[in-house]
């Protein structure tokens, strides 16, 4: 198929944000013109059939009714799934092996921390206590990792690198080379009562969501840490915070909540056994996502097909 008519970049993101995306998309596909949604006349608007996306308005998208198609440059697509179920539009999301690097250096980075016991530390400066604790060797510390997918494979290679014990869950059995893996609810209870610190990496989908409830948070270790970089409504909060007061959980590593920007009221904050991130242990990096994109939109040109790799009953 030939080039035409620009691709509109849709996006509720601010408009320094939106621009910074138009010129990485632009320099990584130059025969094709990316313009900003609002940039589209109605005419334009009209015949388009691709459009390019970052968390986009639905409604900007019921604006084009010859859209068939929709590349995401984020990997996490709930949103637009749930968005876009009954549209019959095609959807790509974005498989970036940068973006896997760098979850997988997150992981690694925020289980050390974990590991290394400094959230205590930083408590005991903070009372000027001087009282060292036993190191503990990570061959003895399990990491459980919640999803092996592409981020989750990436993460669990790091912490072998880094000789952890590592162990994971899928939807369906997965082997990974040096990974004892499980699947189904009798796996999931198995790995969990064997991590010192979990990893969740899973996507939401109607089957993740609130995951990890009162009776599966109770299946971890006592003193078991948690670390979400996956998307908060995969935890029951209150539960979380019930077994943070519980002490049964040491500390919890949340880099992402059901509600974002974190409220300044939530419990989260102030917890001494919790550290918030604002969802920024993998993000997107616009160059390479561009050249991917760009390379998904020449095959497209060149053979007509649509590389969807989303399956929209799924949710991923």
């Amino acid at each position: 198929m030939s080039a035409g008519l620009p691709i509109p970049f849709v996006s509720q993101s601010d408009a320094v944000s939106v621009q910074g995306w138009v010129k990485a998309l632009n320099a990584a596909m130059p025969g094709e013109r990316v313009v900003a949604f609002s940039e589209l006349g109605e005419a334009e608007r009209a015949q388009c059939r691709l459009a390019i996306v970052a968390n986009p308005d639905p409604a900007q998208l019921k604006l084009m009714p010859q859209l068939e198609w929709v590349h995401s440059v984020w990997a996490g697509v709930e949103r637009l799934v749930a968005d876009l179920g009954e549209s019959g539009l095609q959807l790509t999301r974005l498989v970036d092996p940068r973006l896997a690097a760098t979850m997988a250096e997150a992981v690694l980075a925020w289980t050390l921390y974990l590991h290394r016991d400094m959230p205590m530390y930083a408590q005991r400066q903070r009372f000027r206590v001087w009282q060292a604790d036993e190191y503990v060797l990570p061959e003895n510390r399990v990491v459980g990792i919640l999803g092996l997918g592409t981020l989750g494979e990436a993460a669990a290679a790091a912490l072998l690198q880094a000789r952890f014990k590592v162990c994971g869950w899928s939807r369906s059995r997965r082997e990974v080379a040096g990974v004892q893996s499980f699947s189904g609810e009798d796996g999931l209870k198995q790995m969990l009562g064997m991590s010192d610190i979990l990893v969740c990496l899973l996507p939401l989908t109607a089957q993740t969501q609130g995951l990890l409830n009162a009776e599966r948070l109770a299946m971890l270790p006592p003193q078991a840490q948690l670390i979400n970089f996956a998307r908060g409504a995969i935890v029951d909060d209150q539960a979380l915070c019930a077994a943070l007061d519980e002490r049964h959980l040491r500390h919890a590593v949340l880099d992402v909540f059901t509600n974002e920007p974190l409220p300044a009221d939530s419990w989260h904050w102030t917890h001494p056994d919790v550290t918030v991130l604002p969802h920024i242990s993998a993000p997107t990096n616009r160059e390479t996502a561009s050249a991917i994109v760009a390379g998904n939109v020449r095959r497209y040109r060149e053979s007509g097909e649509i590389p969807a790799n989303v399956d929209m009953r799924r949710g991923y």
